[in-house]
């Protein structure tokens, strides 16, 4: 069994990246702020840590504290960033400073692990081609439209020009299961009978289920494959009618189809965006989630991610949103 780093623990999907670890037996540690809500981090088996990724200094003390109890981490898993931000800034102080900070310093005190997975992002490539809606390949030249897409680019970068650990880098699209609240407030307003779109009905979209995620970047660590990058899917693309008929489905609803014009849908991010900066908070509708919003192909080739990883997914949308569904029913959620 390894010693495991997970950062970002106390999230998503740094939850459930924690379970998997122990449910394989492995020796977690998980890095979360000292401001991070420990509510699924609760099993005594669990080592928790407290980093400040934004002082290198401090990281390598820090290190070098702890080979007192451990001499090396076998593997990182890098999942800690920033998907929403008071100042635009951050995205590339927190997802690209940060994770440099956490390599070099881990160099500098002589713990290099055999292998680094940073969880990345779909919105590094940026959207498909609009007109064909062909799926977004790993041969395409990476076009980020979001400034949170181009810290992640900027980061994967930095990654293959570093000589420091081996690494893979995964790119997860829309990431849902129970626990997540992304899909939360679409699939409320289908239960009220709302079924509505931005800019067009027309918009292509993946998804991974939470649990084939966590599998898949445990599956990773002991491959022979490093230094290369993957889009994590299910396998699959839907258009957004099929998400949507996929919940009416599932919740038993009929549903006024409503698609709010893209120019409605700028003001509103604007507003929401002015009036969270005055309240000095983040704010989930932004100009910067517009663009994602109202780009039209979100879907991806995971082909070379399946086979390299001779990986099967056990959800698809269909099963993965009726375990979502249950769990938040059973949870009061919904």
């Amino acid at each position: 069994m390894a010693n495991i780093l997970i950062t970002g623990a106390s999230g998503f999907i740094g939850g459930y990246l924690v379970e998997k670890g122990l449910k394989e037996g492995h020796t977690i540690f998980a890095a979360i702020r000292k401001t991070s809500n420990k509510k699924h981090l609760k099993d005594k088996r669990i080592n928790i840590i407290y980093l400040d990724l934004s002082d290198k200094e401090a990281l390598k003390q820090y290190w070098n504290d702890i080979q007192k109890q451990i001499d090396w981490f076998d593997y990182v898993i890098h999942n800690a960033g920033a998907t929403k931000v008071l100042d635009n800034s951050e995205y590339e102080t927190v997802n690209y400073q940060y994770t440099k900070n956490l390599l070099e310093s881990l160099k500098e005190a002589k713990i290099v692990s055999e292998k680094f997975i940073y969880i990345s992002s779909l919105a590094a490539y940026g959207p498909g081609n609009e007109k064909t809606l062909k799926p977004i390949n790993l041969s395409d030249k990476p076009s980020p439209i979001t400034l949170y897409g181009k810290s992640k680019l900027k980061t994967e970068n930095y990654l293959f020009e570093q000589k420091i650990i081996p690494f893979i880098i995964f790119r997860p699209t829309g990431v849902y299961g129970p626990r997540d609240t992304g899909y939360l407030t679409y699939i409320k307003s289908i239960k009220r009978h709302i079924e509505l779109y931005i800019g067009s009905s027309k918009q292509m979209l993946s998804f991974v289920h939470v649990n084939d995620l966590a599998s898949l970047i445990f599956k990773s660590l002991p491959s022979s494959v490093v230094n290369h990058s993957y889009f994590v899917s299910d396998g699959n693309n839907y258009t957004c009618k099929e998400f949507a008929a996929i919940v009416k489905g599932i919740l038993k609803k009929k549903t006024i189809r409503i698609i709010l014009p893209a120019f409605v849908v700028k003001w509103i991010s604007i507003v929401a965006e002015y009036e969270a900066k005055i309240e000095n908070k983040a704010s989930l509708i932004n100009t910067e989630k517009y663009k994602e919003l109202t780009s039209k192909n979100w879907s991806c080739d995971s082909t070379k991610t399946l086979f390299d990883f001779d990986f099967t997914p056990q959800f698809n949308l269909q099963n993965g949103m009726r375990n979502t569904i249950d769990w938040y029913k059973k949870e009061h959620w919904l």
